[in-house]
Parts: C-alpha cells; structure tokens; sequence
C-alpha cells in the first residue's frame, strides 16, 4: 500500500484548513456563529505529528456548556495556547439536537519547538 500523500500546503486539519488562515476578527465571528446556533463549544489540543489524524486530541478543561460570552471562549482559546505553544488547538461546536459536531477548526497551529 503507498503512503497517502499531503495536499499541497502542508497538512489540512478541519472545517476551514484550505482557506487561509483567519485573522482574530473571523475567529470572533466563528465563535459568535457557534453560540448563537446554541453549540456547546471545547477546546482541543494536540502535538503536530504526521499523524494527528489517527490520535485522539487532549480536552483543555471540560466543554464550555451552555457559555454565550464570546470572549471567555476567545480567552481559554489563548489560555490554551499560551500553556501549550507548539500543539494545534481547535474549537468543536458540539450540537445538541443532531448530537454531532456542528463544527470543528483549527485555532492556532503551534510554534516549533
């Protein structure tokens, strides 16, 4: 069997991950879009390996249940970056009713060690 190769780029992760990278102002405007749909919203985080795909990422703290202020998800968004400079940190939009993700994006990649 071959080895899958990447996409030109470099490594895809997520929902927007062939767009280019959003600024802090459509990060905001994801957050708002999640908690106005009523989304439950976590952070992950997780080494940049090859295969960050097949390994489950860490839960930062427990899933922001319920939260409908966009800046204490911004906030534990960077809280998570600042304690974990070199992973990707992604924000899940978990929706209730269809009990999926509704969404899923990286963040921040990470710095290199």
């Amino acid at each position: 069997m071959t080895d899958i190769q990447d996409y030109q780029g470099g490594r895809r992760y997520e929902t927007f991950s062939y767009l280019p990278a959003m600024d802090a102002e459509q990060v905001r405007r994801q957050v708002e879009y999640m908690i106005a749909q009523g989304w439950n919203l976590a952070v992950e985080h997780v080494e940049p390996t090859k295969r960050a795909f097949s390994h489950f990422w860490y839960m930062w703290k427990l899933p922001l249940f319920g939260e409908t202020d966009v800046q204490v998800v911004l906030d534990e968004l960077e809280a998570c970056r600042r304690a974990h400079p070199t992973h990707l940190v992604r924000l899940i939009g978990y929706d209730n009713y269809t009990q999926s993700q509704g969404s899923a994006f990286v963040v921040y990649r990470g710095r290199e060690a």
